[in-house]
C-alpha cells in the first residue's frame, strides 16, 4: 500500500524512488548498473507524470505560471515550511514591509500623476500646510530609508536610480500589459506566447548598440503617451496659461523664454550619420560618391618611426571607400630617404594587405593594432579559410615589420658622402633644408594591382622644394603643398588630414564624414566634419589627462550646437571650396541675426534686401569667376573685335593669378566643386605642374597662408585656419560614430607632455597678439556671437596662469606669515560666494550627464589645468611676447611616438630635463614648507590657534592635491625626485620668501612707521 502511495507520488520507477530516500545523495547500492540508461530515459518520457503529483504539490518546479520560480517558492515555504537563505557575506536583515506603503503612495506621484501640476485646476490639495507637512514627513522617512538600506546592501546610487527608473517605465507598460494579460488567460482562456530573450553579443557592440535602438513592442505606446502627454501639458500650461493662472504664469513663461535663450551659450548636439549615404553607392550601378584626397603628414622619421606611419597608411589604403574615389598623399617634411623607402615597402605589403581586410571585413584596418588585439577575433567569422588566411597574413606583417626595422637600423648613422639610391645616383633630399621638389607615384590606377588583380588606390609621395632664404611655414606650409599637389593630380572634392600616427579605427569614417558633406541642406554651408581624437597606448588612469576627455567630449561637443567645433588639426575633412577662401551658400535665414541679437534689438526685416543683395554678390561672383577661361598675354592682340571683353576677362586672369598662383591647370581646378581634372588637361604634363606647384618660391605674393589654405602666423595654424572659415559664414559638424573613426598615439611621459602643452599655449598667444585674434576680428563677417566667445576662450586660457600661480602660492604665505588671505565677508556677501560655487557646481553635474563623462576623467582634466597652468601656460605668455615683440623664435622638437620595448608604459617613468618642472616643483615646496611652518606655530602657540589653521591647511593641502600626478612623474619609478629640480625650487622659494619678509604686503606704512618709533635704533 506504501508502495502503491509513492507510484502515485513520484511515479512508476522503483530506481527514482529508491533514489528519494537517500538523504545524502547517491545511487542504491541495490541498483543494477546496466539499467540506469534505460530507467533514465523511462522517467523523461512525456507519460510519466500523468496521474502524480509532479508540479502540483510540493514535488518539482510547479506548473501554472511563467514566473514558475515565485510559485515555487511560495509553495515551499507557506505550505512546506521552509525557509530561505541568501548567500552574502554579511547576514541582511529582513525587508522593512512598512516602507511599502508610503514608498507606493509617493511613487503615484513621481508617475503619470504628475502631469497634474501642469493643468490650470488644482486637483491635489497642495495650498493646505497640514498636507505639506504629511508629504514632508513621508519624504523624508522614504529617504531616511533608502539611504539605510543603500548603506547596509553595498548597492551604489547610479543602480539604485537606474532600479527607480524603470520602475516608472516597467509600471506604465510592463505592468500594466500583464494585468489585462493575466486576467484574459485565467478568466477566458486566452494564453500568451513568450519568445526566450537573445542574449547574443557583438564583437564590437554595434548588434547590441543596434538592438538598444530597435523598438519592436507595443508595451512601448503607455510610456510613449505619458511623456507626450508631460509635453503638451507643459506647453499648454506655460505659453497658454488661461485666466484663472495668468497671473501666476506669467513669471513662470517669462522664465522659460529667458531660459530658452540663455541655454544657447551651450548647445551639446549629438550627429549622426546615416545610411541615407547609400544613395549614393547603389550596388551594380556606378558611384556617384565624390572623391576624397587624404593627407598624411609627417617629419622626423626617427621620432615619428615607420612603422607608425606605414600602419596610418595601411590603414587608408583599405578603407571601405571606392578604390577610384581615394588618394592618399603623404607629406615628407624631412625629405628622408628612410620615409621614401618605408612607403615603397609599405605599396608592396598593400597589395596582399588590402584585399584580406575587404574579404574578411576586418577592424581596425592597421596591421599592427589588428593583430594586437585581445578579442576573440574568429567572432562572427564564417568562412572556413580565414583562420588559414589570417595565419599568413600575421606571417607576412611579421616580415614586412623586419624589413622596416632593418631600414631604421640602416638610417641610424648617415653615411658621409650621404645617402644613395637603389641605381646609385644621390638621394637628393640629403641636405633637409636644401633640395628640390620630389614627387613619387607608388600606386595608383594605371599602377600596380593587388594579388587578386584589383585596382588600388593611389598613393603619392611629396616632399616639397626647400631652398636657404624663404620661410617655409612649417606644417602649415607642409599642408598647403598637399592642397596643390593633390588638386593638379587627383582633384578630390574633400580632403581629409590625419597625423602620421593617427590610423583609420573605422573603415567607413569616409562615408561618415560624407553623410554630412553631401547632405543637400548641410553640405553647401559645411566647411569640414571633425571627428574627435581618441588614442591607444595611455596609462589605465590617465595621469596627465592625454585623453583630454573633457575637450573632445564636452567643450567641442557643445560648440556643435553654435556655429561646429573648432579644428584640431587631425582626423578632419575639409571641403575644398571652404579652403580655397569662398563663401558659403547661404539662405536668408542663415543671414538673419542670432538669437541673442534678436532678442536684444528683435528682428530688422528692413534688412531682408541687405540680405538678399549680399547672396546676389556672393552667387554672382562664384559664377564669374567660374567661367573665366585661360588666356596669355600673347593671345590678345589691341584692336581686334572683342579686345575690351578679352582684356576684362584677362584682369580676372591675373587676380586669380595673384589670388592662387601661377599654375593655369591649378587655378582651372579650383572651379571643379565636384572634384576631378579639367576634361582639357594633357596628362603629361600633370606631374611637371605638381612640381611647379610645390616649388618654394610658389606662394610668394599670393594670398597662400593668408586667405587660401592653411592660414599662416601661429604654431596652432589649425585654430587659425577654422577661426578664418567660421569668420565667412561656414558651418562645421561633430561627428561622433559609435566606433571611433580615428586612434592615434599621446606622449604618455610628463616633460613630453608639457612641451605639447606648451606648443599649443604658444599658439593662442600668437593669435591672441595678432590681427587675426577673434576679439577684434571679422566682425563683417557671419562669425556667431557665441563661437566668437569660444575662440575667445580658446586664444586667452594661457593668461589664466597668472592668476593661478597667485592662488597656489597664497595659502603658502598665509601658513608663513600667520596671516589669512580671504577677509572677512557680510552674509550678502556670502549668499553671493555660495550662489556662484552651486551654479558652477551643477553646471559640471550637467555637462557631466548629457556628455558620459566619467568624474575620474573629469577629475584629471581638473589637475593637470593646475599642472600646465602653473608650468607651460606661464611660459607660453613669456616666450609668447618675446616671439611678437621682440622676434624671438622658439623652436619645437617633434614629439615622439615611438613605442618602447622596454615594457608596458615604460615612458610614463623616464625623467627628461626640462625648464617646464621648476615653476611647478617651487609651489609644492613653498606649501610643504608653509604647512610645516604652520602646524609647528600652532603647536607653539597653543590649541587656541589650531581652528583658523585649518582653514589655512585647507588650502594648501588642495594645491598639493591638485599636482600629485606631477610629483609622482617627478619621482618616477625610482620614487627619487632629480636633485637639479629640488635645487632649482628650493632657491627659487627661499628667494620668494625672503622678498616677501621683506615687502611685507599685509602691514600698512603707518604700521611700519609706528613700529620704527617704538624700537628706535634697536630695530
Amino acid at each position: 500500500m506504501s508502495q502503491k502511495r509513492l507510484e502515485k507520488r513520484f511515479g512508476q520507477s522503483p530506481i527514482f524512488i529508491a533514489s528519494t530516500f537517500m538523504e545524502q545523495g547517491g545511487i542504491p547500492a541495490s541498483t543494477n548498473p546496466s539499467s540506469l540508461l534505460q530507467e533514465a530515459i523511462h522517467v523523461i518520457s512525456c507519460g510519466y507524470e500523468d496521474k502524480t503529483e509532479w508540479g502540483k504539490r510540493l514535488i518539482g518546479w510547479i506548473y501554472g505560471s511563467v514566473t514558475e520560480d515565485i510559485l515555487q517558492d511560495s509553495k515551499c515555504m507557506l505550505a512546506g515550511g521552509y525557509r530561505s537563505i541568501a548567500c552574502h557575506r554579511v547576514q541582511l536583515s529582513k525587508v522593512l514591509l512598512q516602507s511599502i506603503f508610503p514608498t507606493v503612495l509617493t511613487k503615484c506621484f513621481d508617475g503619470p500623476w504628475d502631469q497634474l501640476r501642469y493643468c490650470s485646476a488644482g486637483i491635489v490639495p497642495f495650498d493646505k500646510q497640514l498636507c505639506w507637512h504629511v508629504v514632508l514627513l513621508l519624504f523624508v522617512s522614504i529617504f531616511a530609508t533608502g539611504i539605510l538600506e543603500l548603506k547596509w546592501s553595498g548597492v551604489g546610487i547610479e543602480d539604485w536610480w537606474r532600479n527607480e527608473q524603470f520602475w516608472v517605465i516597467g509600471g506604465t507598460s510592463a505592468h500594466l500589459f500583464a494585468v489585462f494579460q493575466g486576467l484574459l488567460k485565467v478568466l477566458a482562456g486566452i494564453d500568451t506566447n513568450f519568445t526566450v530573450t537573445s542574449k547574443a553579443s557583438d564583437e564590437d557592440g554595434s548588434t547590441r548598440s543596434t538592438e538598444q535602438n530597435t523598438h519592436d513592442s507595443h508595451c512601448l505606446v503607455d510610456p510613449t503617451c505619458i511623456n507626450l502627454f508631460t509635453v503638451v501639458g507643459a506647453y499648454r500650461s506655460l505659453h497658454f496659461p488661461g485666466a484663472e493662472a495668468a497671473a501666476a504664469g506669467q513669471d513662470i513663461v517669462r522664465d522659460y523664454r529667458l531660459e530658452a535663450v540663455s541655454t544657447v551659450r551651450l548647445v551639446p548636439f549629438a550627429m549622426l550619420s546615416y545610411i541615407l549615404i547609400c544613395r549614393y553607392d547603389r550596388e551594380g550601378e556606378p558611384s556617384q560618391l565624390v572623391p576624397i584626397d587624404v593627407f598624411v603628414s609627417t617629419v622626423d622619421p626617427l621620432k615619428e618611426p615607420p612603422l607608425i606611419t606605414a600602419n596610418t597608411v595601411l590603414s587608408i589604403l583599405a578603407v571601405d571607400y571606392p578604390v577610384d574615389k581615394v588618394s592618399c598623399y603623404v607629406s615628407d617634411d624631412g625629405s628622408a630617404m628612410l620615409t621614401f623607402e618605408a612607403l615603397s615597402e609599405t605599396a608592396e605589403f598593400a597589395k596582399k594587405w588590402v584585399p584580406f581586410c575587404k574579404k574578411h571585413n576586418i577592424e581596425p584596418r592597421a596591421p599592427e593594432f589588428y593583430f594586437s588585439q585581445k578579442i576573440d577575433y574568429l567572432k562572427d567569422k564564417i568562412q572556413p579559410s580565414f583562420v588559414k588566411e589570417r595565419r599568413a597574413m600575421k606571417r607576412e606583417y611579421e616580415e614586412f615589420k623586419v624589413r622596416i626595422n632593418a631600414l631604421v637600423a640602416k638610417a641610424q648613422k648617415t653615411p658621409e658622402e650621404g645617402w644613395t639610391m637603389q641605381d646609385g645616383t644621390p638621394w637628393p633630399g640629403n641636405n633637409p633644408r636644401d633640395h628640390p621638389g620630389m614627387i613619387q607615384v607608388f600606386l595608383g590606377h594605371s599602377g600596380g594591382l593587388d594579388v587578386d588583380g584589383n585596382e588600388l588606390p593611389r598613393l603619392v609621395y611629396v616632399s616639397r622644394e626647400k631652398r636657404p632664404g624663404f620661410q617655409h611655414h612649417k606644417k602649415a606650409g607642409a599642408m598647403n603643398a598637399l592642397i596643390r599637389v593633390s588638386a593638379v593630380l587627383t582633384n578630390g572634392a574633400y580632403l581629409l588630414n590625419v597625423d602620421c600616427d593617427h590610423y583609420f579605427n573605422n573603415s567607413k569614417a569616409l562615408r561618415e564624414a560624407m553623410c554630412f558633406m553631401m547632405d543637400p541642406a548641410l553640405g553647401k554651408k559645411t566647411c569640414y566634419v571633425q571627428f574627435p581624437q581618441r588614442f591607444d597606448g595611455i596609462d589605465i588612469h590617465d595621469r596627465y589627462a592625454n585623453r583630454n576627455i573633457v575637450f573632445f567630449d564636452i567643450n567641442l561637443k557643445g560648440l556643435d550646437g553654435i556655429q561646429g567645433p573648432v579644428y584640431v588639426g587631425t582626423g578632419c575633412c575639409f571641403n575644398r571650396q571652404a579652403l580655397y577662401g569662398y563663401d558659403p551658400v547661404l539662405t536668408e535665414a542663415d543671414l538673419e541675426p542670432n538669437i541673442i541679437i534678436k532678442s536684444c534689438c528683435g528682428s530688422r526685416k528692413k534688412g531682408n534686401g541687405m540680405n538678399k543683395s549680399y547672396i546676389d554678390k556672393k552667387r554672382a561672383f562664384k559664377r564669374t569667376e567660374s567661367t573665366v577661361p585661360i588666356f596669355n598675354t600673347e593671345d590678345i592682340e589691341e584692336g581686334v573685335e572683342g579686345y575690351e571683353e578679352e582684356r576684362s576677362l584677362l584682369m580676372s586672369q591675373k587676380r586669380l593669378e595673384k589670388r592662387f598662383g601661377q599654375s593655369p591647370i591649378f587655378i582651372a581646378s579650383t572651379f571643379m566643386e565636384q572634384g576631378g581634372i579639367p576634361a582639357s588637361t594633357n596628362p603629361s604634363s600633370l606631374l611637371q605642374e605638381a612640381i611647379h606647384v610645390i616649388s618654394c618660391g610658389y606662394e610668394d605674393k599670393t594670398e597662400w597662408g593668408k586667405e587660401i589654405g592653411w592660414i599662416y602666423g601661429s604654431v596652432t595654424e589649425d585654430i587659425l585656419t577654422g577661426f578664418k572659415m567660421h569668420a565667412r559664414g561656414w558651418i562645421s559638424i561633430y561627428c561622433m560614430p559609435p566606433r571611433p573613426a580615428f586612434k592615434g598615439s599621446a606622449p604618455i611621459n610628463l616633460s613630453d607632455r608639457l612641451n605639447q602643452v606648451l606648443r599649443w599655449a604658444l599658439g593662442s598667444i600668437e593669435i591672441l597678439l595678432s590681427r587675426h585674434c577673434p576679439i577684434w576680428y571679422g566682425y563683417r563677417g557671419r562669425l556667431k556671437l557665441l563661437e566668437r566667445i569660444a575662440y575667445i576662450n580658446t586664444i586667452v586660457y594661457p593668461i589664466t596662469s597668472i592668476p593661478l600661480i597667485a592662488y597656489c602660492v597664497l595659502p603658502a604665505i598665509c601658513l608663513l606669515t600667520g596671516k589669512f588671505i580671504i577677509p572677512e565677508i557680510s552674509n550678502y556677501a556670502g549668499m553671493w560666494f555660495i550662489l556662484l560655487f552651486v551654479s558652477i557646481f551643477a553646471t559640471g553635474i550637467l555637462e557631466l550627464k548629457w556628455s558620459g563623462v566619467g568624474i575620474e576623467d573629469w577629475w584629471r582634466n581638473e589637475q593637470f589645468w593646475v599642472i600646465g597652468g602653473t608650468s607651460a601656460h606661464l611660459f607660453a605668455v613669456f616666450q609668447g611676447l618675446l616671439k611678437v615683440l621682440a622676434g624671438i623664435d622658439t623652436n619645437f622638437t617633434v614629439t615622439s611616438k615611438a613605442s618602447d620595448e622596454d615594457g608596458e608604459f615604460f615612458e610614463l617613468y623616464v625623467f627628461k630635463w626640462t625648464s617646464l618642472l621648476i615653476p611647478p616643483t617651487t609651489v609644492l615646496v613653498i606649501n610643504m614648507v608653509g604647512i610645516v611652518a604652520g602646524v609647528s606655530y600652532a603647536i607653539n602657540s597653543g590649541y587656541q590657534s589650531w581652528g583658523p589653521l585649518f582653514g589655512k591647511l585647507f588650502f594648501s593641502f588642495w594645491v598639493i592635491v591638485h599636482l600629485y600626478p606631477f610629483l609622482k612623474g617627478l619621482l618616477g619609478r625610482q620614487n627619487r625626485t632629480p636633485t637639479i629640480v629640488i635645487v632649482w625650487s628650493i632657491l627659487l622659494a627661499s628667494i620668494f620668501s625672503l622678498l616677501w619678509v621683506r615687502i611685507d604686503p599685509f602691514t600698512s606704512p603707518a604700521q611700519k612707521a609706528a613700529a620704527a618709533g617704538q624700537c628706535g635704533i634697536n630695530c
